[in-house]
């Protein structure tokens, strides 16, 4: 038997190689192809998942709003007696206060009012030492927005169905009242002998 390799052994290599590369280029674009079918699916289940996502954050922050505006429904009736106890002579109550100067814009959450003392609530569903820095700040800044009030004792106050460990605490130190809930109702966390700052 003789191992001589024809021109016919070689030709039917050459057709063998050329059907094996066509079979391994055509098994290759197909599962490129379903590679690209599998992107484009997993890429239109990601815009679907944002568009929950987007949808979900959007009730999210309705519901968080609405749930502050419960808070500050819980606490409006009562906050004039309460101050009122403390010696700060107040009558009226407005909520949601809002006002722009010079591009500058503040809102109030709740604002107790007479002709010489004005309290200033920042009301949230979950209260954090943060929400109190912001409300140091808008204190510090009422009076140049609110000129009518510029003659007035200002003062803080801090409010939260659920308050941080450490908010109630730094609220205080910083002369700020803090109203808390008690069972059904409300009543200001601070000791009978608290000495409010005021602005």
């Amino acid at each position: 038997m003789s191992n001589t390799v024809t021109l016919d052994d070689v030709w039917q290599a050459f057709r063998e190689t050329d059907r094996l590369m066509r079979t391994m280029f055509a098994d290759a674009d197909r599962r490129m192809q379903e590679t690209d079918r599998r992107m484009r699916e997993t890429d239109r289940q990601m815009q679907e998942t944002d568009l929950k996502i987007k949808e979900v954050s959007r009730q999210l922050g309705q519901l968080g709003g609405r749930l502050g505006e419960f808070v500050e429904e819980m606490i409006k009736p009562a906050c004039i007696a309460l101050f009122q106890a403390r010696g700060i002579p107040v009558d009226e109550v407005y909520s949601r206060v809002k006002k722009t100067v010079g591009g500058k814009r503040m809102e109030i959450d709740l604002m107790l009012a007479n002709t010489v003392a004005v309290v200033l609530i920042e009301v949230k569903s979950h209260l954090t030492v943060e929400d109190v820095r912001d409300h140091l700040e808008r204190l510090a800044q009422f009076k140049p927005f609110f000129t009518k009030y510029a003659h007035c004792q200002v003062y803080g106050a801090v409010a939260g169905m659920v308050i941080a460990a450490e908010a109630d605490r730094f609220a205080m130190n910083q002369g700020l009242f803090v109203i808390a809930q008690s069972g059904d109702s409300v009543q200001l966390a601070n000791s009978p002998d608290f000495v409010p700052a005021h602005w």
